[in-house]
Protein backbone atom coordinates (compact mmCIF):
# COMPACT_ATOMS: atom_id res chain seq x y z
CA UNK A 1 0.00 0.00 0.00
CA UNK A 2 2.86 2.34 0.84
CA UNK A 3 4.40 1.74 -2.57
CA UNK A 4 1.09 2.59 -4.23
CA UNK A 5 0.76 5.73 -2.11
CA UNK A 6 4.33 6.74 -3.02
CA UNK A 7 3.62 6.28 -6.72
CA UNK A 8 0.44 8.34 -6.44
CA UNK A 9 2.28 11.16 -4.69
CA UNK A 10 5.01 11.17 -7.35
CA UNK A 11 2.37 11.28 -10.08
CA UNK A 12 0.64 14.21 -8.38
CA UNK A 13 3.94 16.04 -7.97
CA UNK A 14 4.51 15.67 -11.70
CA UNK A 15 1.17 17.37 -12.31
CA UNK A 16 2.02 20.38 -10.16
CA UNK A 17 1.67 23.60 -12.05
CA UNK A 18 4.45 26.10 -12.39
CA UNK A 19 3.30 29.65 -11.78
CA UNK A 20 2.85 31.46 -15.07
CA UNK A 21 5.43 34.09 -15.89
CA UNK A 22 4.22 37.65 -15.59
CA UNK A 23 2.96 38.71 -19.01
CA UNK A 24 5.25 41.15 -20.76
CA UNK A 25 3.38 44.15 -22.13
CA UNK A 26 3.36 45.13 -25.78
CA UNK A 27 5.35 48.33 -25.90
CA UNK A 28 5.50 50.92 -28.65
CA UNK A 29 8.29 53.51 -28.61
CA UNK A 30 8.17 56.64 -30.71
CA UNK A 31 10.26 59.75 -30.79
CA UNK A 32 8.15 62.90 -30.32
CA UNK A 33 6.88 63.99 -33.70
CA UNK A 34 7.96 66.78 -36.05
CA UNK A 35 9.55 69.92 -34.62
CA UNK A 36 11.53 72.69 -36.31
CA UNK A 37 15.29 72.21 -36.44
CA UNK A 38 17.55 74.22 -34.16
CA UNK A 39 14.87 75.35 -31.70
CA UNK A 40 15.25 74.57 -27.99
CA UNK A 41 12.10 73.19 -26.34
CA UNK A 42 10.34 73.31 -29.72
CA UNK A 43 6.63 72.79 -30.16
CA UNK A 44 5.22 70.37 -32.72
CA UNK A 45 4.88 71.75 -36.21
CA UNK A 46 1.59 71.49 -38.11
CA UNK A 47 2.99 68.33 -39.72
CA UNK A 48 3.86 67.01 -36.25
CA UNK A 49 0.31 67.58 -35.00
CA UNK A 50 -1.07 65.79 -38.08
CA UNK A 51 1.35 62.91 -37.49
CA UNK A 52 0.19 62.68 -33.85
CA UNK A 53 -3.29 61.87 -35.20
CA UNK A 54 -1.71 59.32 -37.56
CA UNK A 55 -0.02 57.73 -34.54
CA UNK A 56 -3.42 57.26 -32.88
CA UNK A 57 -4.68 55.68 -36.12
CA UNK A 58 -1.59 53.44 -36.28
CA UNK A 59 -2.30 52.11 -32.77
CA UNK A 60 -5.98 51.34 -33.40
CA UNK A 61 -5.45 47.54 -33.43
CA UNK A 62 -3.51 47.56 -30.16
CA UNK A 63 -4.42 50.76 -28.31
CA UNK A 64 -2.31 51.65 -25.30
CA UNK A 65 -3.70 51.68 -21.80
CA UNK A 66 -0.72 53.64 -20.53
CA UNK A 67 1.32 56.35 -22.24
CA UNK A 68 4.66 57.43 -20.79
CA UNK A 69 5.91 60.88 -21.82
CA UNK A 70 8.81 63.10 -20.86
CA UNK A 71 8.04 66.48 -19.33
CA UNK A 72 8.06 68.39 -22.62
CA UNK A 73 5.21 69.91 -24.59
CA UNK A 74 6.30 68.11 -27.76
CA UNK A 75 6.11 64.70 -26.03
CA UNK A 76 2.74 65.45 -24.44
CA UNK A 77 1.38 66.83 -27.73
CA UNK A 78 2.58 63.72 -29.59
CA UNK A 79 0.65 61.54 -27.14
CA UNK A 80 -2.48 63.71 -26.82
CA UNK A 81 -4.60 62.36 -29.73
CA UNK A 82 -3.84 58.75 -28.75
CA UNK A 83 -4.61 59.40 -25.08
CA UNK A 84 -7.88 61.14 -25.92
CA UNK A 85 -9.05 58.52 -28.41
CA UNK A 86 -8.31 55.49 -26.22
CA UNK A 87 -8.74 57.10 -22.80
CA UNK A 88 -5.21 56.03 -21.88
CA UNK A 89 -3.50 57.16 -18.70
CA UNK A 90 -0.65 59.60 -19.43
CA UNK A 91 2.24 59.44 -16.97
CA UNK A 92 5.32 61.64 -16.98
CA UNK A 93 8.79 60.13 -16.64
CA UNK A 94 12.22 61.64 -16.03
CA UNK A 95 14.00 61.61 -19.43
CA UNK A 96 17.35 61.40 -17.59
CA UNK A 97 16.41 58.12 -15.85
CA UNK A 98 16.01 55.50 -18.57
CA UNK A 99 16.28 52.52 -16.16
CA UNK A 100 13.31 53.83 -14.13
CA UNK A 101 11.30 54.41 -17.31
CA UNK A 102 12.07 50.88 -18.54
CA UNK A 103 11.03 49.41 -15.17
CA UNK A 104 7.80 51.43 -15.23
CA UNK A 105 6.97 50.35 -18.78
CA UNK A 106 7.67 46.68 -18.08
CA UNK A 107 5.58 46.77 -14.89
CA UNK A 108 2.58 48.23 -16.73
CA UNK A 109 -0.46 46.18 -17.62
CA UNK A 110 -1.68 46.10 -21.18
CA UNK A 111 -0.17 47.92 -24.10
CA UNK A 112 2.19 50.83 -23.45
CA UNK A 113 3.26 53.76 -25.62
CA UNK A 114 6.53 55.52 -24.73
CA UNK A 115 7.22 58.92 -26.27
CA UNK A 116 10.93 59.69 -26.21
CA UNK A 117 13.50 61.91 -27.89
CA UNK A 118 16.21 61.44 -30.51
CA UNK A 119 18.85 61.02 -27.81
CA UNK A 120 16.80 58.62 -25.65
CA UNK A 121 14.90 56.31 -28.02
CA UNK A 122 17.84 53.96 -28.79
CA UNK A 123 18.51 53.45 -25.06
CA UNK A 124 14.79 53.00 -24.31
CA UNK A 125 14.30 50.36 -27.03
CA UNK A 126 17.46 48.50 -25.96
CA UNK A 127 16.52 48.76 -22.27
CA UNK A 128 13.15 47.18 -23.04
CA UNK A 129 14.98 44.22 -24.57
CA UNK A 130 14.45 45.28 -28.17
CA UNK A 131 16.95 45.64 -30.97
CA UNK A 132 18.81 48.93 -30.48
CA UNK A 133 18.13 51.38 -33.30
CA UNK A 134 20.92 53.40 -34.88
CA UNK A 135 21.36 56.92 -33.50
CA UNK A 136 18.57 59.25 -34.60
CA UNK A 137 19.07 62.56 -36.36
CA UNK A 138 16.73 65.54 -36.36
CA UNK A 139 14.85 64.43 -39.48
CA UNK A 140 13.99 61.01 -38.00
CA UNK A 141 10.31 61.52 -37.23
CA UNK A 142 7.49 59.00 -37.48
CA UNK A 143 9.32 55.74 -36.73
CA UNK A 144 7.56 53.41 -34.30
CA UNK A 145 9.32 50.50 -32.59
CA UNK A 146 7.03 47.69 -31.40
CA UNK A 147 8.62 45.44 -28.79
CA UNK A 148 6.59 42.36 -27.96
CA UNK A 149 6.55 38.87 -26.52
CA UNK A 150 8.95 37.15 -24.18
CA UNK A 151 11.56 37.14 -26.97
CA UNK A 152 11.24 40.97 -27.15
CA UNK A 153 10.74 40.85 -30.91
CA UNK A 154 11.31 44.32 -32.36
CA UNK A 155 9.50 45.61 -35.44
CA UNK A 156 10.21 49.10 -36.75
CA UNK A 157 7.42 50.74 -38.72
CA UNK A 158 6.93 54.16 -40.26
CA UNK A 159 3.77 56.22 -39.83
CA UNK A 160 1.91 56.51 -43.14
Amino acid sequence: MRALLGLAMMALAGCATVPAAKPVPNIYVVRHLNTPAGVDNAQLTEEGRANAVKLADFLRRDPPQTILVSDTDRARDTAAPTAARYKAAVLTYDAKDTPALVAQALASKGTVLVVGHSNTVPDIVAGLGGTRPAPLVHEDFGDVWHISGPERTTVRSKLP
